[in-house]
């Protein structure tokens, strides 16, 4: 069994959400979570984790939406928070990349959503581009719980890498390690233990080689899997075992 630990099933544009998710069954991925963005996005993902046995939701406000954040939403986050099967607060963090919103609404918004989810005890999963030290320096404020943070989609290098793990937090990788550019992902998959290791597709973006440039779907999952166990010289079966087990203990997942 393996596990896709972030997707956005409402991207999906003229797909069949039914024949997506049968078709990572029938592939072995058994598990998908879908990841909120926004408000909307947050409540179509509980939608679909209610119409889905399979699939859970994660509800939160991306950075780039950060400056429509206020009090309401806020309040409309927390309500959603409620459904038994939201299993973390996300997609949250600072992108100083795009800067789509300013770094003082992206920190405000981080921040609150950050504190709402320890309130819960809820764990987090963080969207981190060109800004780890910001990043850091906000879990470290707020005291966030070892063992309940998820950096997806982990784009630092292997210092950053270190402390990350030094903080007892989790990285997720997808299809950019099978990139033949992709030497300092390379570099940190060699670098992470196992017991830190999840998997992801970011669907419907990031498709892996040879899909580069085409619609990701978590039935490619396998081949991230692959590619990490042919970094690492170790069998596709101990990358299934390690990173499911993974999964599941830090979504809180029993199956």
């Amino acid at each position: 069994m393996l596990i896709d630990t972030h997707i956005h099933l409402d991207l999906y544009q003229n797909t069949n959400i039914d024949e997506l998710v049968d078709e990572a069954l029938q592939k072995g991925v058994k598990i998908l979570i879908d990841v909120g963005i926004d408000i909307l996005s947050s409540r179509l993902a509980v939608k679909f984790a209610e119409k889905y046995s399979n699939v859970y939701a994660v509800t939160g406000i991306h950075p780039h939406e950060a400056k429509f954040v206020n009090e309401k939403t806020l309040e409309e986050l927390k309500a959603l928070v409620n459904n038994p099967k939201i299993v973390a607060v996300g997609e949250i963090g600072l992108d100083y990349y795009r800067n789509l919103s300013p770094k003082d609404l992206q920190k405000k918004a981080f921040l609150a959503q950050l504190n709402l989810a320890k309130s819960l005890d809820l764990p987090v999963v963080v969207h981190d581009r060109d800004a780890h030290e910001d990043v850091i320096k906000m879990l470290k404020e707020v005291n966030f719980p070892s063992g309940k943070v998820l950096i997806h989609c982990f784009s630092g290098d292997v210092n950053f890498l270190n402390e990350v793990l030094k903080m007892g937090y989790y990285i997720s990788i997808g299809g950019p390690v099978t990139f033949k550019n992709a030497k300092k992902v390379v570099e940190v998959v060699k670098n992470v233990p196992l017991e830190r290791l999840l998997l992801e597709t970011d669907g419907p973006y990031l498709a892996p080689h040879p899909h580069r440039g085409k619609i990701n779907r978590p039935v490619f999952i396998p081949l991230i899997a692959q590619k990490i166990a042919d970094i690492r010289g170790i069998s596709f079966a101990e990358i299934e075992k390690a990173t499911t087990e993974n999964a599941l203990k830090f979504f809180g997942i029993k199956v």
